[in-house]
C-alpha cells in the first residue's frame, strides 16, 4: 500500500574515505564503496551540516520570503528565511527561530514541523527541515546586523497561492521554498488540516539532536 511506503536507514561497506577538500561550512569527500554485485566504485559527494527553513505563513495566507543572490546558479531566488546547523547537534527549532528573527526580524508562536527532506541525495547528505511557523509577530529589540548576500536582501509577503503558481509555471526554484509551499497547499487541504502536522521537535533521524 502506497500509504505504508517509508525511506530505511542503510550503509553500505566503505572500503576507504578521504577529504580531497574541506572548507569553512562544507568539504568533499571521496569514497570507494563495495556494490551488491561485489564491485567497488567511488562515489564523491558534498559533506553538509544540515540546514533548517522557517514557512512563516500569516494569518492572510501570506508567506514570509526573502530575494537572496546565490552565486552557484547566478541567480536572485526567492527563498524561505533559512540556515546552516552551524554546530554538531544542534536543535533545529532554536536554529529555525534564530533565522526567523535574523532574517526577518521576526516571532512566531505556533511551530510544527511541515516537511523533512534531502537536498541532492546524489551527490550531498545535505538535510533539510522545514518548520511552518504561526502567530507572527515582529521581535524586540534591534535588528540583526546583515553583510555579504544577506545585505542586498529584499524582504515580501506573498500569498501561498501565488507561491505554488510561481512553483508550477517554473519561475520559482530554491528547494525549500519548492517544497514547503507544496507541502504546506497538501496539509491545507489534508484532513486535520495543519494541526495534523508533526509537532516542533520530533526525531530526526537525519540529523539527530537533543530536545
Amino acid at each position: 500500500m502506497a500509504m505504508g511506503i517509508a525511506d530505511s536507514g542503510e550503509s553500505w561497506e566503505v572500503i576507504a574515505s578521504r577529504t580531497p577538500f574541506e572548507g569553512a561550512k562544507t568539504a568533499v569527500r571521496s569514497e570507494q564503496v563495495s556494490m551488491p554485485d561485489g564491485s567497488v566504485v567511488r562515489r564523491d559527494y558534498q559533506v553538509h551540516p544540515g540546514s533548517v527553513c522557517v514557512l512563516a505563513y500569516d494569518e492572510d495566507g501570506g508567506v514570509l520570503v526573502l530575494r537572496q543572490y546565490r552565486h552557484p546558479v547566478r541567480h536572485k531566488l526567492w527563498e524561505l528565511p533559512a540556515g546552516l546547523l552551524d554546530v554538531p547537534g544542534e536543535n533545529p527549532l532554536h536554529a529555525a527561530q534564530r533565522e526567523l528573527y535574523e532574517e526577518a526580524h521576526v516571532k512566531a508562536e505556533d511551530w510544527r514541523v511541515l516537511v523533512d527532506f534531502f537536498a541532492s541525495p546524489g551527490g550531498s547528505d545535505e538535510a533539510i527541515r522545514v518548520f511552518l511557523a504561526r502567530g507572527l509577530s515582529e521581535a524586540e529589540g534591534a535588528r540583526y546586523e546583515v553583510s555579504e548576500e544577506e545585505a542586498d536582501m529584499e524582504v515580501a509577503r506573498v500569498p501561498l497561492a501565488d507561491l505554488v503558481r510561481g512553483v508550477l509555471e517554473g519561475r520559482l526554484g530554491n528547494p525549500g521554498l519548492v517544497t514547503g509551499a507544496l507541502a504546506l497547499s497538501a496539509a491545507l487541504a489534508a484532513p486535520g488540516g495543519l494541526d495534523a502536522l508533526r509537532p516542533a521537535q520530533p526525531p530526526w533521524p537525519a540529523r539527530p539532536y537533543e530536545a
